[in-house]
């Protein structure tokens, strides 16, 4: 085993890898993986505990809605605060501190008792998650070789995967025995292996082995318009459904205004020799301009459906719960298996290839929904979300990597940090979006989801809304395209 060199200061990239070898870098992503995995179980379980949240806390259908909006709000802004934070205070801190941060957040929502408190913890969570989230793509792409990183990318996913897939099983049991407080910590003895894991795998240098930079300064106001825009966006789009059309219009157009903001003080800040929240030189590089817009819309349709499934399944078919969890169950298992298979194959075909094969599934799966009638197979309705999930299997590995590879490795940390950000922009923006094509078309058919009568025309109005994520999916095709070239933008 070779010597750490001199100067190498304990706990540093150099002295870490002389300590555990060539498997440094895999039992850095594990560790990594764990902490990923518990920040991606406490975004989804929650949704086990909105029932026996709303009759705690007498809460109606807006208010619990924001359990989950506040942590996806909360997570999207931070994620522009990753790179800030790996540059001042390194890869151990700023991981070690988002675990405690997310235990915290746990500890707060199961022992409060109040209502303003749970959001509170919700929001806290959603910071540490945010903000922990982008940190293995950045690994990934510093600490391991072109022909590995989709094998790295592929065993990351894997784990993350399954989070979700399992999580809400795990859930609904805490939820039957122990009450809805149970679900906040759950999360304890993932945050205390993650913490563990840190203190042995995780470097304390920044990225690229240096020291952390303790004088590196943050852009508050960036990150003020940032958030600013990303509330009134949200917001507005929720304004669409059940606001006065004058309140959803002035918050998309503060949206708007807040988006054109943050590119000039972004612009202003980099003219200066700032340091930016967000590093537009990024999008002057074709792969990752595609890359994000493939992200964008990719989070769209992919959050935007798993807000429709269910309900398509429960108010449009008219299938029982224990029905569409036993649905949907095999297409979370098939996902984690055909992950680590793409992977290998990102190793070593284009990221084109596979992003416009996976979007071409998933689109295929959408569009196939219009086949589904009221008494239809249910192993037809299973095995499209099954196709829909291997859909997700080739474009997972792929995504980042074919907008990142190419880039130099000073501007990683920002890349990475953009993508998810995109990512999960376009994902919020889905959800809603969703709901107001469903209620929009429901409208158009002259029914509602409340509504006993006209159940074919309530399966049309999903239909359509299908037919609209398998369009946006085709778009996103388009601009795959983009992740096989090089160059810059003109």
């Amino acid at each position: 085993m070779p010597s750490p060199p001199p100067d190498a200061p304990p706990g540093s990239v150099a002295a870490l890898r002389a300590r555990y070898g060539e498997r440094y870098r895999w039992l850095l992503l594990v560790a990594l993986m764990v902490g990923v995995m518990a920040s991606i179980m406490s975004s989804t379980v929650v949704n086990v505990a909105i029932p026996g949240l709303s009759h705690q806390f007498a809460l109606g259908q807006e208010r619990a809605q924001w359990v989950t909006s506040g942590f996806m709000v909360a997570s999207t802004v931070s994620m522009l605060v990753t790179p800030w934070l790996l540059a001042r205070y390194g890869y151990r801190a700023t991981y070690a501190g988002c675990m405690w941060l997310l235990l915290a957040g746990g500890l707060l929502g199961g022992l409060a008792q109040t209502f303003e408190l749970v959001l509170l913890a919700r929001v806290v969570e959603g910071l540490a998650a945010g903000v922990v989230q982008p940190i293995p793509a950045i690994v990934i792409m510093r600490a391991f070789e072109p022909h590995e990183q989709g094998r790295a990318s592929g065993l990351f996913g894997m784990g993350v995967v399954l989070a979700p897939a399992v999580g809400p099983s795990i859930g609904g049991l805490l939820v039957d025995a122990f009450g809805w407080r149970s679900i906040f910590f759950m999360v304890a003895p993932f945050c205390a292996v993650s913490l563990w894991l840190a203190h042995r795998y995780v470097p304390t240098t920044a990225p690229g082995g240096a020291m952390a930079n303790r004088d590196e300064s943050l852009d508050w106001v960036g990150l003020a318009v940032g958030t600013l825009g990303t509330l009134s966006l949200l917001n507005g789009l929720v304004a669409l459904r059940r606001g006065p059309p004058a309140e959803a219009l002035g918050l998309l157009v503060l949206a708007l205004a807040c988006g054109a903001g943050f590119v000039l003080w972004q612009k202003r800040r980099m003219a200066a020799g700032q340091a930016p929240l967000m590093n537009l030189r990024l999008y002057a590089w074709r792969p990752f301009a595609m890359g994000a817009l493939v992200a964008l819309i990719y989070g769209t349709a992919l959050f935007g459906s798993t807000y429709l499934l269910p309900v398509y399944m429960q108010m449009g078919l008219g299938l029982s719960a224990a029905s569409v969890g036993a649905i949907l169950l095999p297409s979370g298992l098939v996902l984690a298996v055909v992950i680590p298979l793409a992977a290998r194959l990102a190793d070593r075909m284009p990221a084109r290839g596979l992003v416009s094969t996976g979007l071409s599934l998933l689109a295929l799966s959408f569009a196939a929904m219009v086949t589904m009638q009221l008494g239809g197979s249910l192993w037809w309705l299973m095995g499209l979300t099954i196709v829909g999930r291997v859909g997700l299997g080739f474009i997972l590995p792929s995504l980042n990597l074919g907008a990142m590879r190419g880039l130099d490795k000073a501007l990683i940390s920002q890349a990475s940090s953009a993508i998810n950000f995109v990512r999960m922009l376009g994902g919020a923006a889905g959800v809603s979006l969703c709901g107001i094509a469903l209620e929009w078309r429901l409208a158009a058919h002259g029914t509602s989801l409340t509504d006993g009568a006209y159940p074919a025309a309530r399966l049309a109005a999903f239909d359509e809304v299908f037919l609209m994520l398998a369009a946006l999916c085709a778009l996103a095709m388009l601009a795959a395209r983009g992740l096989g070239t090089h160059g810059r933008l003109t």
